[in-house]
């Protein structure tokens, strides 16, 4: 079995206004990983993900085949897991 992971992660570019956390949203649940996703002031998106490396890349891969998505840069951090969050919120 797979190791399970969390990871914190900063999204810049083109990520807001384009329907970057209802795609976050629907990947995730598709994947089955639990976390958060909510737009910054400075207009990043930062996203807390929860599952193995696979399925957290594969939910970053689908939101990257938004038609107007264009992620420039990701600043990545591996942190504690939450062990009671169930489910996958957009802010």
């Amino acid at each position: 079995m797979e190791k399970i992971i969390r990871q914190h992660i900063v999204f810049f570019g083109w990520v807001q206004g384009v329907g970057f956390r209802y795609r976050a949203c629907h990947a995730a649940d598709y994947y089955g990983v639990t976390g958060w996703v909510r737009n910054e002031p400075d207009d990043s998106v930062t996203m807390e993900i929860q599952g193995t490396e696979e399925q957290i890349d594969l939910v970053i891969a689908a939101i990257e085949r938004g038609t107007y998505v264009k992620i420039e840069h990701m600043d990545v951090k591996t942190i504690p897991l939450a062990e009671e969050e169930n489910g996958f919120r957009a802010y």
